[in-house]
């Protein structure tokens, strides 16, 4: 049987672990071209040989709109098409030891526009490089991950908050910008999930346990928990679905 993705291509970003590297797995399972994208070259390189020779690796610092456009004309030479765009790429917004991010009133302005440039320029840069690629394919669907913390609040990193919420709200525009072309555009919102990203902090008990109390499935989720949403985005059966939000976080914004 053909997979669910069979002819599509697709670029990833933040694809040298976690959600975007499970994603670009389970995209080539599922009959997919994949370009994996990140700044971390040995463990992007790694993906691309684990997966094969359905892969490749690019570099991509997504805040440069000219690294955008390399590595998306890399793509189309050699796939011939961009069918798919997933937004994965993004940081924590924690001080750099790991810790808590700062209040509002500590914040450096350094700091608060690199979480931006990062977690929402380089989305916009994104959805702006492929969506000419797109069209000419005749259609696409682009998936920017979000958070959680892009639906609802809590006392901590106002910066990533922003982010991620900018996120939420660039994606319904674009996909209203869009819909007649039959470009869609959805925003994932996981929860808690383990990646390297996370992992110092769910190993800490002290850390770890006041996430999993908001998590009314009392687990973390784990990478592929996310990427599952990602391959049903990317497919042709979400194909009635743009500017949604899809949320996949244990419970946790529920109640």
């Amino acid at each position: 049987m053909a997979g669910r993705l069979e002819g599509k291509v697709a670029l990833v970003t933040g694809g040298a672990s976690g959600i975007g590297a499970e994603t670009s797995r389970i995209y080539a399972r599922e009959g997919a071209k994949v370009a994996i994208a990140d700044v971390n070259d040995n463990a992007g390189h790694a993906v691309s040989e684990e997966i094969g020779d359905a892969a490749l690796y690019a570099h991509l610092d997504t805040r440069s709109e000219a690294e955008w456009q390399a590595v998306v004309e890399q793509v189309v030479e050699t796939y011939g098409r961009l069918d798919i765009l997933v937004n994965a790429a993004g940081v924590s917004g924690r001080r750099p030891d790991g810790t808590s991010a700062p209040n509002i009133e500590e914040q450096d302005l350094e700091d608060w526009n690199r979480v931006m440039d990062v977690n929402s320029t380089g989305i916009f840069l994104g959805m702006k490089t492929a969506i000419p690629e797109m069209r000419k394919a005749g259609g696409g669907s682009i998936i920017n991950i979000s958070s959680i913390y892009g639906l609802v609040g809590s006392a901590h990193n106002a910066a990533y908050h922003a982010s991620k919420g900018s996120v939420r709200l660039a994606t319904k525009s674009a996909a209203l910008q869009y819909a007649t072309e039959n470009i869609r555009v959805n925003s994932v919102h996981p929860g808690f999930v383990t990646t390297p990203m996370t992992q110092s902090m769910h190993d800490d008990p002290e850390l770890s346990a006041p996430r999993l109390a908001k998590t009314p499935m009392n687990r973390y989720g784990l990478p592929i928990d996310i990427a599952n949403g990602c391959l049903f985005l990317a497919s042709d059966e979400s194909g009635w679905m743009t500017g949604a939000e899809l949320v996949i976080d244990g419970g946790m914004t529920a109640g």
